[in-house]
């Protein structure tokens, strides 16, 4: 490894400039002894990094604009349904809270397009949906209506009633067992993209902001896209999926 040799110059001082520094003294720096709790959190609040955006204490309220919602966030789950504790990296995004506030909702044609979701409603919505801010030491969420995939009524998402263009479905059971008899592990099993229809939301609007009702009916068979949608675990153990009907391929009978 090769070495690096530093070599100091000599400074020369004349006499005057000795003479401008008399009187001059080094000040050493002085540090007190930090105490327990001497330090409060809003003084370096500055210093913490948030994925959210912060709204400041001084304002009041969030009005959402349009066909906009203000949700605040469900905290996530810190246990699983075995009462196993999950660390932070192991806990599910949030997909559920509760609508505190509505736009004016929008206009389609000549026809104004109320918010169907009232506020206190318990809502589900799109993973990656909406503008998350943090407001009166609350996570919230400011989103469009579109994006909320339906409404929970119960704890039990197999409860969900899906809204707008929606369809809830029941995915079929993974394959156990290969076409030769062998046994599938958990990881082995392929995603299944077949699944039958529980309920459906109650269409989309047209141009003229009249609601057109969806083809797809409960109690289909469907087959759908393998990577749409937003998949779901009831208590029973089940496995369901929320999706537009535009990523339904196709009935199977």
């Amino acid at each position: 490894m090769a070495a690096t040799q530093l070599t100091a110059s000599p400074v020369t001082v004349s006499a005057r400039s000795l003479a401008s520094l008399e009187g001059l003294r080094a000040s050493s720096p002085k540090f007190g002894t930090l105490k327990p709790g001497t330090l409060k959190q809003s003084q370096f609040r500055s210093l913490v990094v948030r994925a959210a955006s912060v709204v400041a204490p001084k304002y009041t309220s969030i009005k959402p604009l349009g066909d906009r919602v203000l949700v605040k966030i469900k905290e996530a789950e810190e246990k699983t349904m075995g009462g196993i504790l999950l660390p932070s990296t192991a806990q599910s995004k949030p997909q559920g809270g509760e609508v505190v506030a509505v736009g004016e909702g929008r206009t389609i044609g000549k026809n104004k397009i109320d918010i169907t979701v009232p506020t206190g409603a318990q809502i589900i919505y799109s993973k990656y949906a909406g503008t998350e801010v943090e407001f009166n030491d609350e996570k919230h969420l400011i989103l469009k209506e579109d994006d909320i995939v339906g409404l929970l009524e119960t704890e039990d998402i197999k409860d969900l009633k899906p809204l707008n263009d929606r369809v809830f479905i029941k995915v079929a059971e993974a394959e156990e067992k290969t076409a030769g008899g062998l046994l599938l592990t958990e990881t082995t099993k392929e995603k299944p993209s077949i699944g039958t229809v529980i309920a459906v939301g109650p269409g989309t609007l047209d141009e003229e902001g009249k609601v057109q009702p969806l083809s797809i009916s409960t109690g289909s068979t469907v087959l759908y896209s393998k990577y749409a949608g937003n998949d779901f675990k009831g208590k029973d153990g089940s496995n369901y999926i929320a999706l537009r009907a535009s990523d339904v391929m196709a009935i199977l009978s």
